[in-house]
Parts: structure tokens; sequence; C-alpha cells
């Protein structure tokens, strides 16, 4: 998942880099209405954690524009939008929500509530299966815990490796392109003449299927990745 940090307090954040992107998020910052409108054009966001009080406007001055189709989306999918700010009165609270906001967090804020409501709106998606366990088969995923398994197995993933299963199984039966990965897990620091979906890709493939395992993740030659379909194990996932 893509998250756009709207921000212009510096050390708030660095914070929230380290903190979301230690869960497996891909995380890109804007200080102002206008470096976000930029942004929003050029790649597409799961969830925006947006500001009120910025530089050059408000949050909801873009939180309203967003809604009403003002601002060019990569995508045309609108994203859910989070707003953070010290402006706790009831309300700014109701505005917020009012303009289009899908929640309102006030500062200051524990990392850990901040999570709790990020993976709320992110299984409100039409995108993403409305269930904090993902099951595909006899793969299951739990965002929450930050843990996965095929059957009883234990997975082994690094923070990438993750945010790429939990991406394919927000999906599946779906080809993803090698693109689609490269814009929805990593950020825009990310190189796109590199070879690091297909390196991510190649570990998960590895790691997924094991001794005599059915393979679960497969290549289609031309167009991206899938997970094949797999039986559930006889008695349910062990986990």
């Amino acid at each position: 998942m893509r998250l756009l940090i709207v921000e212009d307090e510096a050390g708030l954040v660095s914070a929230l880099e380290v903190a979301l992107r230690r869960e497996g998020y891909a995380v890109d910052h804007a200080r102002t209405v206008g470096e976000a409108r930029d942004k929003l054009a050029l790649s597409p966001y799961d969830l925006v954690l947006l500001d009120v009080n910025l530089p050059d406007g408000t949050g909801f001055d873009l939180t309203r524009a967003v809604r009403a189709g003002q601002v060019p989306l990569a995508d045309g999918d609108p994203p859910r939008i989070l707003m953070l700010t010290a402006r706790g009165r009831l309300t700014d609270r109701v505005t917020g929500l009012d303009v289009g906001a899908d929640d309102y967090l006030v500062k200051p804020f524990a990392i850990i509530e901040l999570s709790a409501r990020i993976r709320a709106l992110l299984r409100r998606e039409a995108r993403e299966v409305a269930a904090a366990v993902l099951t595909h088969g006899p793969i299951r995923l739990d965002a929450a815990r930050q843990l996965a398994w095929r059957g009883a197995r234990e997975l082994a993933l690094t923070r990438k490796e993750f945010a790429v299963l939990r991406y394919l199984m927000s999906r599946p039966a779906y080809v993803v392109p090698a693109e689609e990965l490269l814009e929805h897990v990593w950020d825009e620091n990310a190189d796109p003449f590199t070879q690091t979906v297909r390196v991510t890709v190649g570990t998960l493939r590895r790691k997924l299927t094991v001794d005599d395992e059915e393979p679960a993740l497969e290549t289609v030659i031309g167009r991206g990745y899938r997970l094949r379909e797999l039986p559930a194990p006889i008695g349910g996932v062990l986990a």
C-alpha cells in the first residue's frame, strides 16, 4: 500500500516515515497543498495523511477539491483521506468529515492508534478484502501483526516481500504488472529501471514454495505476476 503524508512539520514527518515503512507501507511526502496536488497527479495513492494547516492552504480545501474531482489523479481513483491536525475542536472535526475526510485524528496521537486507523480505512477500500486476515488457499496473511503462513509454516518475509504478498492477495486471480507493484508497494525514490520488483518477487516465490509444495506464485510472461489457485489444507490453516 502506498501512502502520501502532507505535512510541513519535519520532525513529525520523519517519525511517521520510519514507523509506517517499518509496517511495510511505501511512503511519500509533500510539504504543501501544491506539492500534494503534483504527487497525486503523478502517482496512485491508497491513503493520504493530511495536515489541516499548510503553508499555502488548508487540508480542508484540498480534501474538498479531491472529492469534487478538481484534482487530477494518477489512476482516477480517489484515495482515502485521514486528517492529522492539532485543531481538535468539535467544529473542526465536523468540518473535516463534511468536506470528505474519511477519518480525523487529533495531535498528539499514538502511532499505534494511527496504524490501527490506517488499517481500518484501507480495509474499506473496494480493492481490499474486508478482513484483517487475508486468505488464499493455504496462504494466510495477518496485516495487523505483519505475519504470514503457508499452512502451518510461518513465512520469514522482509517488509517489502510482505507488502508484495499483501498486494497480490488483495487481487486474487488477477495478473498484476510489475509497474503496478512498483507504483503501490515502492515509494517515489524507487528507480523504475532497476530489477527491484523482479528480485523481490523472486525471493518471495522461493519462500512461498519449499520442498514438494505446489508452486504458489507464477510469472505470466509479458504481463506480470499472479498467485495460483491452490487448495486450502484439510481442516483449515494452523497458526
